[in-house]
């Protein structure tokens, strides 16, 4: 018998440069924020979104998907498109916080950049005010314990910009348990129950992991929320702000 010859396959330096090609069109920008809140878009959509004609948005969708960045599903004729998976977020999230702010330039453009900032989805979890100000209750609470729910930037290769934090080792306590139970919060399992994002928007910590997501399901079950239809931005409805006042102690401007 012949000896076999084994032959290892070497792997060079990642190729930062194929992603920076794919986020460096405005309109493949536009395509991976409007699906930055975990839903799964179809192509007509996502025309509409980047400002584009359907030809070229296809021609978008076909690159995105084919580096990696976008998953597809065929549902009949039709053809949806999300996110290829939470690295993907956790991407447009740094990018978010590095990027300079596009400047505004009319009262729509200032009301949806005020609305993002307020209340917004992070793929599965909420972000903005109103998801830092939920991370900063339940750890006044005593519901949270293992960090202060404040970003230092002096701990950078810890506590990271472009993803999940690491300087802070959050615990969910016993008494979070209980009151999570009792406002009905279901905890998916097979995942970390908590993890952190840093919020490109208050510069401090909000929810992800398995809370983050049972978190977001509950407020939106209860009604205290409504996800709009095609931006990543959460509206709190009346009930919500009654809801919030009363079971987080978090008080909202109308």
């Amino acid at each position: 018998m012949g000896q076999q010859s084994t032959v290892s396959v070497l792997r060079g330096d990642a190729d930062i440069a194929a992603i920076g090609a794919l986020v460096a069109d405005p309109a493949r920008c536009r395509i991976l924020l409007a699906l930055n809140d975990g839903r799964a878009l179809p192509a007509s959509r996502l025309a509409a979104e980047a400002g584009v004609s359907p030809a070229t948005a296809s021609s978008h969708l076909g690159k995105l998907t084919e580096g990696g960045l976008l998953a597809v599903q065929a549902h009949g004729r039709h053809r949806y498109y999300r996110l290829a998976g939470p690295e993907v977020a956790r991407l447009i999230e740094a990018l978010q916080q590095l990027a300079p702010e596009v400047p505004i330039r009319s009262l729509r453009q200032s009301t949806r950049a005020k609305a993002l900032r307020e209340a917004r989805t992070c793929y599965d979890h909420l972000a903005g005010r109103l998801g830092v100000e939920i991370m900063a209750t339940m750890i006044e609470q005593g519901h949270l314990t293992g960090g202060d729910g404040a970003y230092d930037p002096s701990l950078a290769q810890q506590d990271r910009p472009n993803g999940y934090g690491h300087d802070a080792g959050y615990v969910l306590t016993e008494a979070g348990q209980g009151f999570l139970a009792g406002f009905g919060v279901r905890i998916p399992p097979r995942r970390t129950v908590v993890r952190y994002c840093v919020d490109w928007s208050e510069q401090r910590h909000h929810l992800a992991g398995a809370l983050g997501r049972g978190l977001l399901d509950r407020l939106t079950e209860t009604g205290w929320i409504r996800r709009a239809e095609v931006a990543r931005v959460v509206h709190v409805t009346d009930l919500g702000c009654e809801g919030l006042r009363d079971t987080f102690g978090i008080v909202l401007a109308r």
